[in-house]
């Protein structure tokens, strides 16, 4: 059984989906892919609870 090409590649699937949502958003024309962009950015972070109470937050996103 072959694997998926996104995992053959050694990317995560989230990552495969930013890189084709990424493609897809520029191959728009010009007014699509500007409504496009500006929902693309995202932020994301995380924070892990212990005994009821927030840690501190680490910011997930990453330059591509």
């Amino acid at each position: 059984m072959l694997a998926a090409p996104w995992k053959a590649a050694g990317f995560t699937y989230n990552k495969y989906l930013a890189i084709a949502a990424r493609v897809i958003r520029k191959s728009l024309k010009e007014e699509p892919r500007l409504k496009a962009e500006r929902r693309g950015p995202l932020e994301l972070k995380f924070s892990k609870w212990e005994n009821g109470k927030q840690g501190e937050g680490q910011n997930l996103n990453k330059s591509s």
